[in-house]
């Protein structure tokens, strides 16, 4: 989406794509297109310099977790700005916000490059308040998403994850470092009756460069495949992917898909998709 917003844009594209976390179909829409590696971060300085990149977006999906496993130093082979950032940079700590803010600020000082909104090139993409599929939701949805949703921007504002589970005002599982979709299968595990909603929200003052929520089709089949009963996400800071497709999949597996924009005691009305 973004790379085709940005060609609509009148942009040259340059994709510096992560090896094994990219689809390499994204080389179709990139006047120019170079795979690096995840801790390679003085090897996207040499190609912006190259390239003469002035302003990027971070697009897409890392999957934290491989930094902390086994072997990791011989897997990810940082080089010297990824090994100098991750180990010796002033960082007070491991948090997303932490490390993407850092990594900004070394490609700008380092290399001129500005990091840009990530919803910059694909504003309708962006979710709009109201019932946006599936079934109206129920008195126990909205009772569990006043619940929630305090709980889940706390949990943002500490930069811990973005979604929670909750069922009948109780939550069932909150996620971390492993990401939603786990997050979702856990919940799935604990709650084998299924009828539990999942919340997902931005941080209080969420920096929209990099980390924005984002849901798509793959959500809600997994939601499905684990017996969610809601999604409920933030209006205007949430990206939905696809959106006549997660629409559709929603109506059609019986997940109501509702977005608020409300920060605290929100409140649930069934308006129809």
């Amino acid at each position: 989406m973004v790379a085709r917003g940005a060609r609509r844009a009148g942009c040259r594209v340059h994709i510096v794509a992560l090896r094994g976390l990219a689809d390499p179909r994204l080389s179709e829409l990139a006047d120019t297109f170079t795979w690096s590696g995840l801790a390679k971060l003085g090897h996207w300085i040499r190609i912006f310099r190259r390239l003469g990149v002035e302003k990027a977006v971070m697009a897409g999906y890392v999957h934290k977790k491989v930094m902390y496993g086994r072997f990791r130093i011989l897997k990810l082979l940082p080089d010297f700005e990824g090994t100098r950032l991750w180990f010796f940079g002033d960082l007070p700590d491991k948090r997303n916000d932490t490390i993407l803010s850092a990594v900004a600020d070394v490609l700008q000082s380092k290399a001129g490059v500005e990091f840009q909104d990530v919803t910059q090139y694909c504003p309708e993409a962006m979710a709009s308040e109201g019932h946006l599929a599936g079934p109206p939701p129920g008195d126990k949805c909205s009772a569990d998403v006043r619940f929630g949703w305090r709980i889940a921007k706390e949990l943002g504002r500490l930069d811990i994850g973005q979604s929670i589970a909750v069922k009948e005002t109780e939550v069932i599982a909150v996620e971390a470092i492993e990401g939603t979709d786990r997050m979702i299968e856990r919940a799935g595990m604990l709650c084998k009756h299924g009828g539990w909603t999942m919340i997902k929200v931005a941080k209080p003052n969420q920096d929209m460069r990099f980390d924005v929520p984002t849901v798509g089709p793959d959500t809600i089949e997994n939601l499905r495949a684990h017996g969610a009963r809601a999604l409920v996400i933030e209006a205007g800071k949430t990206v939905i992917v696809d959106r006549e497709e997660t629409a559709r999949r929603a109506t059609k597996g019986k997940i109501t898909l509702i977005s608020i924009s409300q920060d605290s005691d929100p409140q649930v009305h069934s308006t129809g998709p």
